[in-house]
């Protein structure tokens, strides 16, 4: 996906005025706009909230209604006026924050079709994460980041992690289902695992649990495995967090290009001093 300072104004003077407002939050009407969003952000998220109450719903219906249609209105205009003031549209339609608006509106147009499919508007909430560009609040950007390329590196160490769990749990249910002999919640191999599955991940539902000696026995093996197995992800990703924040200084701070050389003054991608 493209990043969305890669967009480019267009030509005409009233694209190059709306993009400073609507991409740009180092004016006082690129702020207003910005800080508006957000207030509507947090209505709709309210309104869809409320919608699901049965008295509230059926006491304003009309008014979450009236008020849902004009901030989807108002965020179907602002996502056209988006694509329409740049030159390189795909880069915004393909950017995270592009697919982010638009995944904010599809519900609103299913929702015609579809009403069940309204709720799936609380994805507007996504949207609040440019109250980080909007505070100048980038570098908490930077850590998620951050966050993001360790789970991205550790995915194979994590895959093959989640294959052994399966493993064990479905062998530990297994044991459980003829440990147990048929008894309830244990009346089939699939029940069993599902018991081991909670209980090794240290959920612990509380709905099921053994009966017999020995199955509390294995229960209690479970139980302390579970502790040690939720370790070994937590390892996994804080080690590669620790490397990759050894790397900081090798990635530009704006775009987050990783392609920097050791001699390198500026980044080549977007043309920021390097630290």
């Amino acid at each position: 996906m493209e990043k969305e300072h890669n967009l480019v104004p267009g030509d005409s003077l009233w694209k190059r005025f709306l993009f400073r407002i609507i991409n740009r939050a180092d004016t006082r009407l690129g702020k207003l706009f910005d800080i508006i969003l957000l207030a509507l952000i947090l209505a709709s998220t309210f309104i869809i909230m409320m919608e699901s109450v049965p008295k509230l719903d059926k006491k304003f219906h009309t008014t979450f209604i009236i008020a849902e249609w004009i901030i989807s209105i108002f965020f179907t205009i602002e996502y056209i006026l988006r694509i329409a003031v740049i030159k390189n549209k795909k880069c915004y339609i393909f950017s995270f924050f592009g697919i982010i608006d638009f995944l904010s509106l599809v519900p609103f147009f299913l929702s015609f079709f579809f009403p069940i499919t309204k709720y799936f508007l609380i994805f507007r909430m996504l949207r609040m994460l440019r109250v980080f560009r909007v505070f100048n609040l980038l570098d908490f950007m930077n850590d998620g980041s951050v966050i993001v390329r360790a789970l991205r590196n550790s995915s194979r160490k994590i895959y093959i992690f989640l294959l052994f769990l399966i493993i064990f749990s479905v062998i530990v249910g297994s044991m459980m289902f003829m440990v147990e002999g048929g008894r309830p919640g244990f009346e089939t191999i699939p029940q069993s695992i599902y018991w081991a599955v909670v209980t090794v991940t240290t959920v612990g539902y509380g709905d099921v649990s053994p009966i017999t000696p020995m199955g509390k026995f294995f229960a209690v093996i479970l139980m302390l495995a579970g502790y040690s197995i939720i370790a070994v992800p937590t390892g996994i990703v804080t080690a590669e967090m620790r490397n990759k924040r050894q790397n900081l200084e090798l990635i530009c701070e704006r775009c987050g290009n990783e392609d920097i050389d050791d001699d390198a003054r500026y980044c080549k991608q977007c043309g920021k001093k390097l630290a």
